[in-house]
């Protein structure tokens, strides 16, 4: 079984691609528009960190810490206005959630929409809910415009009730989608469900044809590129360890040489460290955790999933799962909230599978090929994120919800460093921290506790 991430495998070889060479810097550059790696290496063939004895001073018009989606999307929008930009990687490009989530690109966020509505009122809620669907667009727009080739499609996902009541739900659900936020969802019976989902393990299912799926990798892959040809320098091994203010601007100490900056964009959610103290206050790293099977038979995959779509289920405790292109079925899901660990990840893949063949009990006999963790970052109130706090930009806090979402906020943020006056409702340069918490997650055995208590009850 491989531990790492199924999508690293898929990535196409340079020469197959319609892309800039990109090349592995291990110093910050002399030249502000030298190109660096894109090619995400499996996690056996990460380099280590390197120290510069003599390191070179630059100055930049924007630092961007992370080349994830949310720092690759600020990165490419950035330089083709004319900034010069550079991103700094503590280890490879898409390192974290975005080469290792499941590609579910859906439409709102993670507060259901009743819960938006009981928060904010219906029409802040309506105002959320339709930020997730402009970033859905704003992610087909930019897969078209740039050609990135990364099996995106439109195939919609199911929701499936993991008990009778959470069906009954589903219809207040529907009813609520429609007339505040003029969304249109399907419902289908457990007597029906099977013409969606290859399982009775669940009792009914909700259908919205307006989510999508993609390769994340090769998504994160064709943004580094895209971000490159327009300018945009992108430094791997480059750890940020601290970040210091001045009239002037920001000195960025990383483990590749230091650089001067005029402003700082930290788009590191999950994996924010002691560099961007006031984002550890708020930010709450969260593992989830993939297993991949061996590619099914055409027949199989087809009983899985009839229509190809993504689904997940309605458990606070979720899982989650699709077929990838090649047919293997990729099922995911919180199986421990504590960061990846090697040993962590085993244990995992075993919960997993345990799950995985209590829905499809035919695949009991399939191989397991791949298992991998990653880091989500929640926030208290479990909503996204993007502002200026101690100065210093940010975007993140995407809760597990990140792909559309990331790519938004950061052109959004990008586009507010670069002068536009945006105002959006996922913008808070007043976000408030946690209390009693400077990034170790102390409290998350309780939480999880409680969740699993709710799964019970509710």
């Amino acid at each position: 079984m491989k531990e790492y991430s199924y999508w690293l495998d898929t990535l196409l070889p340079p020469h197959a691609r319609n892309e800039v060479r990109i090349l592995t810097e291990s110093r910050i550059p002399t030249e502000s528009r030298v190109p660096t790696e894109s090619r995400v290496p499996t996690e056996s063939r990460i380099p280590t960190e390197s120290r510069i004895p003599n390191p070179e001073s630059r100055l930049y018009d924007v630092a961007i810490v992370g080349a994830g989606y949310t720092g690759l999307a600020a990165a490419r929008h950035l330089a083709r206005v004319g900034a010069t930009v550079v991103v700094l990687e503590r280890e490879h490009v898409a390192f974290g959630a975005s080469s290792r989530n499941g590609g579910q690109v859906l439409t709102g966020l993670r507060v259901d929409p009743a819960t938006l509505v009981a928060r904010y009122g219906e029409r802040r809620a309506r105002e959320l809910f339709d930020a997730s669907r402009e970033a859905i667009a704003r992610v087909e727009a930019l897969i078209a415009q740039e050609s990135i080739e990364c099996e995106y499609e439109r195939v919609g996902h199911l929701r499936a009730a993991w008990k009778p009541s959470h069906f009954k739900a589903f219809h207040r659900d529907q009813a609520l989608l429609s007339r505040v936020f003029h969304h249109r969802v399907e419902l289908v019976s457990r007597a029906n469900q099977r013409t969606e989902l290859g399982s009775d393990a669940y009792h009914g299912l909700l259908v919205d044809e307006a989510s999508r799926a993609l390769n994340p990798a090769r998504y994160a892959d064709g943004l580094a590129a895209a971000a490159a040809r327009a300018g945009a320098t992108i430094v791997t091994r480059a750890g940020v360890s601290r970040l210091e203010k001045s009239a002037s601007g920001w000195t960025v100490s990383t483990t590749a040489g230091d650089l001067q900056a005029r402003d700082v964009l930290v788009a590191t959610n999950g994996y924010t460290n002691g560099a961007a103290p006031a984002l550890q206050r708020r930010f709450v790293p969260i593992g989830s955790y993939i297993i991949a099977t061996e590619p099914l038979a055409p027949a199989e995959a087809t009983a899985v999933l009839p229509r190809g779509r993504v689904a997940f289920d309605s458990k606070h405790f979720l899982y989650y799962f699709r077929l990838s292109a090649d047919r293997r079925l990729l099922f995911g899901g919180r199986a421990e909230f504590r960061r990846p660990t090697p040993a962590l990840t085993r244990r995992a893949a075993a919960i997993l599978r345990g799950g995985m063949t209590t829905i499809f009990p035919e695949l009991a006999a399939k191989a397991i090929e791949y298992a991998w963790g990653g880091n989500v970052a929640f926030t208290r109130d479990q909503m996204p994120r993007a502002g200026k706090l101690d100065d210093m930009y940010f975007a993140g806090g995407y809760c597990g919800h990140g792909v559309a979402i990331a790519t938004y906020l950061g052109e959004l943020i990008a586009r507010r460093i670069a002068g536009e006056p945006i105002e959006h409702p996922l913008f808070d340069d007043h976000f408030a921290p946690i209390p009693f918490y400077h990034g170790r997650p102390w409290f998350l055995p309780l939480i999880g506790a409680y969740y699993r208590f709710r799964d019970i009850v509710d």
